[in-house]
């Protein structure tokens, strides 16, 4: 037996960080916070993220190959915030957020970030609303120091 609520209460405690996720399908590029992420081989390093399958940078994920990950400070949270929602590209700023792209994968890497890594898809797996794509880390940087944003820092929740 399936005890909704225990449920929900329990995947809700899994700690999930919030970063936003940038992707491109030629010209095109997008961000979307992603609140999925976690670390899956250190040789080769691996990350693994989740991303809903109707979503638009699901289509340019799968399309291109190609992903990067810029990590938010706990300071950042109405940063997440904006990428709840779609954001329109004006030169290199998606509304007032700057970005430049990425020298290995050319996706949006977010400026004010505490650093970014840029991933080559190595493979997926399509099941439920999101799929998982695994991504080799093949460039990383880090812009300054700081304290990462996690879900459990704000009033939102996932999982459930």
């Amino acid at each position: 037996m399936l005890d909704e609520k225990a449920k929900r209460t329990l995947l809700r405690n899994i700690p999930h960080p919030l970063n936003i996720c940038g992707v491109k399908e030629g010209d095109d590029v997008n961000g979307f916070t992603l609140s999925w992420m976690t670390q899956a081989s250190f040789k080769p390093p691996l990350i693994v993220i989740g991303v809903r399958q109707d979503s638009r940078s699901h289509a340019m994920i799968k399309a291109s190959q190609v992903f990067a990950v810029s990590f938010l400070e706990v300071s950042q949270q109405d940063l997440a915030e904006t990428f709840f929602k779609p954001q329109q590209r004006i030169g290199d700023k998606f509304g007032d957020v700057e970005f430049y792209l990425g020298e290995e994968t050319g996706c949006p890497i977010i400026a004010s970030a505490l650093g970014f890594v840029e991933c080559r898809v190595q493979g997926s797996l399509e099941e439920g609303d999101h799929s998982i794509f695994m991504g080799e880390v093949i460039a990383a940087g880090q812009h300054r120091d700081g304290q990462p944003l996690w879900m459990k820092d704000t009033p939102w929740n996932y999982g459930g």
